[in-house]
């Protein structure tokens, strides 16, 4: 009896494949059966199969290796590395030459979404003087005496040392720039330079004021404490003399 619904389509080229082992063979069929967006990882697969993490991991490297899976790592918005995985009903490569071949149906392709757009540089300082450039990097280097993850490669530390050297130009003192970039790191880091970058870019403090600040007018001092010459008893005046209870010094009044 014909399937009138809820049934997927396998080319033989799939399903008597010579070289594809049992396992990844079944593994093809059940992800061209699933819908559009489902996930096909490794933890997700072994979740719903007893194969295991290891035999189902090396199942989908044979789907990859023939032309059925295509795994990709991108970078999400958070700076993690995720991996993006397309599976096709046709093995990529086999399409004769000709006209573009239309777009398989949707249920055949269980995609993840797509990939977000890498991230902008970090803002590049203008022109830096090659030993500001120095600087820069050296900071960079250091950070990992703050958190042994932020050992950055020396590409990222070449790729961020612009980023630094803006701080610095902008009058942020070198250890303002280690503290905002090492301190309250996330504790499931996976790209320390991408965290470095976006703090670069997200944090980037404003020039400093070219006009100088205002005069403040210092505050009046009291006067010194002296001892009245008539009672000695201490009181406040700007020299020696009576205090206001005793009468000044002289000839009384007749």
């Amino acid at each position: 009896m014909p399937h009138t619904g809820h049934y997927v389509v396998i080319g033989n080229h799939l399903a008597q494949h010579q070289a594809l082992s049992l396992v990844a063979i079944g593994l093809a069929v059940h992800i061209q059966s699933l819908a559009a967006g489902s996930g096909i990882g490794i933890k997700a697969l072994a979740a719903r199969f007893p194969e295991g993490e290891i035999r189902i991991a090396a199942a989908l490297r044979e789907l990859e290796a023939a032309g059925y899976l295509e795994r990709s790592c991108v970078r999400t918005p958070e700076g993690r590395l995720a991996t993006r995985t397309v599976s096709y009903n046709q093995p990529r490569g086999t399409v004769p030459p000709g006209d573009d071949p239309p777009p398989p149906p949707p249920a055949d392709l269980a995609p993840v979404p797509e990939p977000e757009p890498a991230p902008a540089p970090p803002p590049e300082a203008p022109a830096p003087e090659p030993a500001a450039r120095q600087d820069a990097a050296d900071l960079l280097a250091r950070l990992r005496g703050d958190d042994p993850r932020l050992l950055l490669a020396e590409r990222d530390v070449r790729r961020l040392a612009p980023g630094v050297a803006a701080w610095l130009d902008r009058g942020a003192e070198p250890e303002a720039v280690r503290h905002a970039l090492a301190a309250d790191l996330p504790a499931d880091m996976r790209s320390p330079a991408a965290v470095i970058g976006y703090r670069l870019r997200a944090g980037i403090p404003p020039r400093m004021p070219t006009a100088p600040p205002p005069a403040v007018n210092a505050a009046r001092r009291p006067d010194p404490w002296q001892n009245c010459d008539g009672c000695e008893r201490a009181f406040r005046a700007p020299g020696p003399g009576r205090c206001r209870d005793c009468p000044p010094e002289g000839p009384l009044a007749a």
